[in-house]
This record gives structure tokens, C-alpha cells and sequence, in this order.
């Protein structure tokens, strides 16, 4: 008799631990707790990071700025993306350490919970840690060559100075080097 009043209790909780609303009593206020720390992304905030994101083919979300990181790996991701040489006309960063919804938002909104946080072309890449694993195996270089965001090297990709030198050396060519006026006489 004793050994069937103790199972019946012990069978009694786990069957009642299968049913959808039995929750037990001692978990109630850890549930309750964690549904309210639990933060939705506000449209406005939302907007405002869509716009963030979408200001420059490169966007960086950091702790610091760009010229004063505030954290060794805010500070990583800045020197790598300039040895990849991240045109800076291309790049922006944000500072999350000025506005607490930008630095909680931002965590949200890319499902990602470190910062920095990379994004190319409105496309999340990564934190610093994924920075320096595309950094290493080539991936992050090929990416940015392919989205057009690199510094030029002088006379790279220059289709109209290309044009124009050839027409140079083309007229220089028909004229035995001496160089004509608007009127077509010789100087």
C-alpha cells in the first residue's frame, strides 16, 4: 500500500506534465518573467534601420566610430575592411553606443547577438568573427570586389580615361604628335 500511494502522486505529475496548460507552479513566474523581457522590434525602430542599412553599399553598426573604436572587435572589423580597401566614400558606420535602441534594435533586427555587425548591399554578413574567417579564406575580398565597393587603383576601371587616352594616342598618331586647336590647326 505505501509503494502505490507513492507511485500514484509521481505517476499523477508526469501525466499531467504532458497536458498543453500544465505549467508547474514554481516555473509560472520564470515564464512570465522571460515573456516580458522579451523585446519586439517597434516599426519606428525598424524604419529607422532599414534606412541605416540601406545609407551606403557598406554599412557597419559598431561600438565607437571609425576613427576612435570602443572595443577590440569593432576595432578588428574597421582594420580589416580597410586592408580590403573599402572605399570610404561606400562605407558608413553607426555608433550603437549613442542610442541604446539602435544597439538593442540592431541585435533584433538581424537576429544576431554581438556587435559589429556587417551588412553589404542590405545583405546581413556577419559579426567580427565572421569578418576574419572571410578575411582569411578569401571569401570577404571576392564579396566586395563583387559588390564594387573597393578603392579603384589609378587608371583601374577608368572606361572613359581608357577611351580618351586611346583617342589621344590615336590623333597623335595622325598628326605626327603635334597636337591640333578647336579650329584644327596645328600648335
Amino acid at each position: 500500500m505505501l509503494t502505490r500511494a507513492l507511485r500514484l502522486p509521481a505517476l499523477r505529475g508526469s501525466l499531467t506534465s504532458l497536458l498543453p496548460n500544465s505549467t508547474h507552479a514554481s516555473l509560472q513566474p520564470v515564464i512570465n518573467r522571460s515573456l516580458l523581457q522579451t523585446r519586439f522590434l517597434s516599426n519606428e525602430v525598424r524604419s529607422a534601420i532599414d534606412k541605416a542599412v540601406a545609407s551606403a553599399p557598406v554599412v557597419l553598426f559598431m561600438k565607437g566610430t571609425p576613427e576612435t573604436p570602443q572595443c577590440g572587435f569593432s576595432r578588428t572589423s574597421i582594420q580589416i575592411l580597410g586592408m580590403q580597401g573599402v572605399d570610404p566614400t561606400k562605407f558608413t558606420a553607426f555608433n550603437v553606443l549613442e542610442d541604446q535602441e539602435l544597439r538593442d534594435g540592431i541585435k533584433e533586427y538581424s537576429d544576431w547577438p554581438t556587435i559589429p555587425q556587417l551588412y553589404v548591399d542590405n545583405e546581413f554578413i556577419g559579426g567580427c568573427d565572421i569578418l576574419i574567417n572571410m578575411h582569411k579564406d578569401g571569401s570577404l575580398a571576392e564579396l566586395l570586389a563583387d559588390k564594387n565597393v573597393l578603392v579603384l587603383e589609378e587608371g583601374e576601371g577608368d572606361i572613359e580615361g581608357e577611351k580618351a587616352e586611346a583617342v589621344r594616342r590615336a590623333s597623335e598618331q595622325s598628326t605626327g604628335g603635334r597636337s591640333k586647336d578647336a579650329k584644327g590647326e596645328s600648335s
